[in-house]
């Protein structure tokens, strides 16, 4: 069956730098788009960066732009959310999933936080 196993989440503090990965199994791997959500504490649910199939395309949330990316490695299974200058509004529980809207596969979450 279908499994996102998600790693890399832990505490940092602001300016810091964290590597989300993703390890994906139970399907063909490379004819799916990828993503990662986040949600925080009493918020809903965020669509944070996508990466499409072939890896040559990605969008990100305009509050991350020019801080975090997404890439993929489809010879391993694996996408990946680079994060950088990191900030306490970014702490949230990461979602990787297969696809995105109303074609998305949940993996489990990784607790990010940001704080001094």
């Amino acid at each position: 069956q279908v499994q996102l196993v998600a790693s890399g989440g832990g505490l940092v503090q602001p300016g810091g730098s964290l590597r989300l990965s993703c390890a994906a199994s139970g399907f063909t791997f490379r004819n799916y788009g990828m993503a990662w959500y986040r949600q925080a504490p009493g918020k809903e649910r965020e669509l944070v960066a996508r990466i499409f199939n072939d890896g040559g395309s990605t969008t990100y949330t305009e509050s991350v732009k020019g801080r975090f990316t997404i890439s993929r490695d489809n010879a391993k299974n694996t996408v990946y959310l680079q994060m950088t200058s990191l900030k306490p509004e970014d702490t949230a529980v990461y979602y990787c999933t297969r696809g995105w809207g109303s074609q998305v596969y949940w993996g489990q979450g990784t607790q990010v936080t940001v704080s001094s």
